[in-house]
C-alpha cells in the first residue's frame, strides 16, 4: 500500500471508528489487506482483530463478506457499526428467504460495506447463486479456528468455506482468530485454499492477566473461591463445563445477592440473546456460562474469568481466560482444578467423536425407521436409543459426519422445534458407508492429547503465561511475573543439575517411575499415581505397598534419604521439564516420557526447578519417641492442597502456613490432638492456635 493508502486509512480510521493511531499489528494487517493479498491473522482477545477486516471494508469498493459462528456475536458488532454510521447487516438463521433476498438486494446496489452471514448460508444452492451477483472486495472468515478438526470448537459448516469462495469467484480472502497453533493454523491455509497468504501472528500474551490454578478437591472449597473472587474482583465470568453447573453456581450467586445471569445452550435462541444483553448492558455483575458464551463480547470491563471446572484443551482456557481485562487493565483469571473433572471432558470427547460402529448403527436406525420418502422424523433422543447408543452427543456427531459424507441431510418440520432427517443415498448400505476411519481416530487422539495437555499445564510448575506462549508455539517466551507460580517461592529458575550426586537422583527418580509403568508399543503406561511412586522411593513398608509387591522392587528405598516433601516437589519439577507425565483415566497416573527415558539411562542430560533439600528431623525433643507411619503422598497432597487454600484465605504466601518439611512431619507422624501437632518442628504457638486444628481435622478424616 503506498503512502497515500496509509494516509486514506489512517483518516477512515479517525473518521469512522474514532481512533487516531492503530494498535500493535493492526497498521501492518491493514496494509497487506489492501494490498489485495490474502491472509491469515492470530491476534489475541483485546488486540483489535474486528478493526483488521472492519477498516479495509471501508475503504474497499465493494462489500465484505464476514462469516460469523454465532448470531449474538453478529448482533453486537452491526449494532456496533451502525452506531458509528456504517452501513451493516447480517444474514442467518432468524431471517427468513424474502428477507434475505431483500438485503442481497441491497447488496447488489451498493448500500451496505459490511454483511455478517452465518456460515450454514453457504449451504443453499439459491443463495449462493445471489451472491455472485454482488460485488464482493474481501471475504473475511472470522474465529477461523473452527474450521479445523484440530481446533478446539471445530464447527462443520466452516469447512465449506473453502468451495463457497470457488463457487463465487474466488475474492481476496482474509481468516483471523485469537487462538491457533502451528496445526490449526495450517490446516485453516489448506482449508481456505488461500493464495500466497501473508501470515501475521502478534503474539498471545496478555502481561495484564494474572493466571492462577488452584487444586481443590471438594465442592465446598469451589464455593469459598468464588466468593472471595467475586467478592474482590466484582465483575466477571465463570465458566462450568454443562448446564447443570450453571444453573447450580447461578443460584448460589443469586443467593448471596449477586447480581448475575446463567447462559447455557438449553435456553432458547431469544433467551440467550435476552440474557447476554443484560451482562453486555451492564445491568448484571457476573455471567455464569458454558463455553459458547463471551465469544466476542463487547464487554471491556470484565475483572475477573474463573473456570469452575477443568476446560477441554489450552486452547479453550485461554480464549475463555483472554475475555477478561480487555480495556487493557489488570484482570485476574482462576482455575478450580480437580482431576476428577476431567471425567466430564472425557465424555464431551466421547461425544464429538463417534466410532466407526456407532455412525454405522446411527445410519442403519435410520434406513430402517425411513419412510416412502425416506425421511425420518425422530429427536435425537429416539435415535439414540433405537440405534442403543450410550451418548446422546455422538448421535449428534455421528449425524454430522453422515451429512458431510453426503449420506443425510437435515430439515426443519412445520410447527416443531425437532429437525428431520432425509437419507440422500438411500440405495448404500451401511457395509458400504465410505467413511475414512482413520480420520476419525486421529480426530479422537488430537482431542485427547489436547486433553492431556491441559492437565499437563495444571500440574506444572512451570510460569502458567510461558507454557502457554510455548505450546502456541513461541520461541523464548518470557515468564510473566504474576502467575500462581511465578509468585510462589517454589517457582524458580530452571538449570541443569549442578553435580553428579543431582543427577543421579534425577535418574533414580525416573528409574522408579519405570519400574512401576510398563511400556505397550514402546509408549509408557502408568500403572501407579505419584503418591505411591514416592511411597516406593522413600522405603514405605505400608501394607498398599507390600500387597502389590512394591517393597520387591530394586529401586524401594532408593531415594529415602532425600525425604518425601522434597521428592513431591522433583517430581512436579520433572512433568514441568517434560520427564514425566500424568495420563487421563479414572486416576491420575505417572509415568515416563520418551525424552524421561533418554535421561534415566543416562543419553541426555535436563534442566529443572530443583526442590529444597529438607532435613529429616521432625520432633523437638530428641529423647521423644513418637510412631511413624508409612508415608502417603495422597495425604501431603490433601494437606498442601489445605495450606493453598488458608494462604490464599489469609493472602499470605503458603510457605507462611507452614514450611513444606512441616507438612512431611504431619504427613510421616500424623498427630491426632494438638497437644501431639505442637511437638513437631515447625509448630509455633500462634500458628498452632491459628492453623494447626484445621490439619488435624484433615489427617483425621483421611485416617
Amino acid at each position: 500500500m503506498a503512502a497515500a493508502g496509509i494516509k486514506d486509512a489512517l483518516e477512515t480510521l479517525k473518521k469512522h471508528f474514532g481512533f487516531d493511531g492503530f494498535l500493535d499489528a493492526q497498521e501492518e494487517v491493514v496494509d497487506q489487506i489492501l494490498s489485495g493479498q490474502d491472509g491469515l491473522i492470530v491476534m489475541p482477545t483485546g488486540g483489535g482483530k474486528s478493526l483488521c477486516y472492519q477498516l479495509p471494508a471501508m475503504c474497499l469498493d465493494g462489500v465484505t463478506l464476514v462469516v460469523s459462528p454465532l448470531i449474538a456475536l453478529m448482533k453486537d458488532q452491526v449494532d456496533a457499526l451502525q452506531e458509528k454510521g456504517i452501513p451493516a447487516t447480517m444474514i442467518n438463521s432468524t431471517l427468513s428467504w424474502d428477507e434475505q433476498r431483500q438485503r442481497i438486494d441491497q447488496m447488489k446496489r451498493g448500500e451496505f460495506k459490511l454483511v455478517y452471514i452465518a456460515p450454514e448460508r453457504f449451504r443453499a444452492a439459491a443463495f449462493m447463486d445471489a451472491l455472485k451477483e454482488v460485488k464482493i472486495s474481501l471475504f473475511a472468515v472470522d474465529e477461523a479456528h473452527c474450521l479445523s478438526q484440530w481446533g478446539h470448537d471445530f464447527r462443520p459448516e466452516y469447512m465449506r468455506l473453502g468451495k463457497a469462495l470457488d463457487k463465487i469467484g474466488r475474492p481476496q480472502a482474509i481468516a483471523l482468530t485469537a487462538t491457533a497453533t502451528p496445526v490449526v493454523r495450517k490446516d485453516i491455509l489448506e482449508v481456505l485454499a488461500l493464495r500466497e497468504p501473508f501470515e501475521t501472528v502478534s503474539g498471545f500474551s496478555r502481561p495484564n492477566l494474572s493466571l492462577s490454578i488452584v487444586e481443590v478437591d471438594k465442592h465446598k472449597v469451589k464455593h469459598a473461591r468464588l466468593r472471595e473472587i467475586v467478592s474482590q474482583w466484582k465483575t466477571g465470568i465463570v465458566y462450568c463445563s454443562t448446564r447443570k453447573r450453571v444453573e447450580e453456581v447461578g443460584e448460589l450467586l443469586h443467593s448471596w445477592g449477586v447480581k448475575s445471569i446463567a447462559y447455557h445452550g438449553g435456553m432458547t435462541p431469544d433467551e440467550r440473546e435476552r440474557t447476554q444483553n443484560i451482562f453486555i448492558s451492564r445491568k448484571a455483575d457476573v455471567a455464569v456460562a458454558t463455553n459458547a458464551f463471551g465469544m466476542g463480547i463487547d464487554r471491556s470491563d470484565v475483572r475477573f474469568v474463573l473456570h469452575y471446572e477443568v476446560p477441554g484443551s489450552i486452547e479453550a482456557y485461554y480464549q475463555e481466560a483472554g475475555r477478561a481485562g480487555r480495556d487493557g487493565e489488570a484482570a485476574y483469571c482462576e482455575l478450580l482444578f480437580n482431576y476428577a473433572d476431567t471425567r466430564t471432558q472425557e465424555f464431551f470427547i466421547e461425544g464429538a467423536n463417534p466410532g466407526y460402529k456407532t455412525i454405522c448403527d446411527v445410519y442403519q436406525f435410520l434406513q430402517n425407521d425411513s419412510d416412502a420418502n425416506f425421511e425420518i422424523q425422530r429427536t435425537i433422543d429416539e435415535i439414540k436409543d433405537g440405534a442403543d447408543v450410550k451418548n446422546g452427543m455422538a448421535v449428534g456427531s455421528a449425524l454430522g459426519i453422515l451429512i458431510r459424507n453426503g449420506y443425510l441431510e437435515r430439515f426443519d418440520i412445520p410447527g416443531k422445534r425437532m429437525k428431520g432427517t432425509r437419507l440422500l443415498q438411500p440405495n448404500v448400505l451401511t457395509s458400504k458407508l465410505n467413511i475414512d476411519q482413520y480420520a476419525l481416530e486421529e480426530k479422537e487422539r488430537r482431542d485427547r492429547e489436547k486433553l492431556d495437555s491441559m492437565v499437563h499445564l495444571c500440574y506444572g510448575r512451570q510460569c502458567r503465561q510461558q507454557a502457554i506462549l510455548e505450546y502456541f508455539g513461541e520461541e523464548d517466551a518470557q515468564t510473566c511475573g504474576t502467575c500462581d507460580v511465578c509468585i510462589n517461592a517454589f517457582g524458580g529458575e530452571a538449570r541443569e543439575p549442578a553435580s553428579d550426586e543431582e543427577l543421579l537422583i534425577v535418574r533414580k527418580a525416573l528409574s522408579g517411575v519405570a519400574r512401576m509403568s510398563r511400556k505397550v508399543g514402546g509408549k509408557w503406561e502408568g500403572i501407579f499415581g505419584r503418591g505411591r511412586i514416592v511411597q516406593m522411593l522413600m522405603g514405605s513398608k505400608s501394607q498398599e505397598i507390600k500387597r502389590v509387591r512394591l517393597d520387591e522392587l530394586s529401586t524401594h528405598g532408593i531415594l529415602k534419604p532425600c525425604g518425601t516433601a522434597y521428592l513431591n516437589e522433583l517430581f512436579r519439577s520433572l512433568q514441568n521439564a517434560g520427564l514425566v507425565f500424568t495420563q487421563r483415566g479414572e486416576f491420575p497416573l505417572l509415568t515416563l516420557t520418551p525424552q524421561g527415558e533418554k535421561v534415566m539411562l543416562g543419553k541426555s542430560s535436563c534442566r529443572l526447578v530443583w526442590p529444597e533439600k529438607h532435613q529429616v528431623s521432625a520432633v523437638k525433643e530428641s529423647d521423644m519417641i513418637i510412631e511413624e507411619f508409612g508415608f502417603d503422598g495422597q495425604l501431603y497432597d490433601r494437606l498442601r492442597d489445605l495450606r493453598q487454600n488458608l494462604a490464599q484465605q489469609e493472602r499470605v504466601p503458603p510457605y507462611q502456613i507452614f514450611p513444606n518439611k512441616t507438612l512431611e512431619y504431619f504427613t510421616r507422624l500424623r498427630p491426632k490432638t494438638m497437644d501431639a501437632g505442637m511437638r513437631i518442628k515447625g509448630v509455633g504457638e500462634v500458628k498452632a492456635a491459628k492453623y494447626l486444628q484445621d490439619f488435624i481435622d484433615e489427617i483425621r478424616s483421611f485416617d
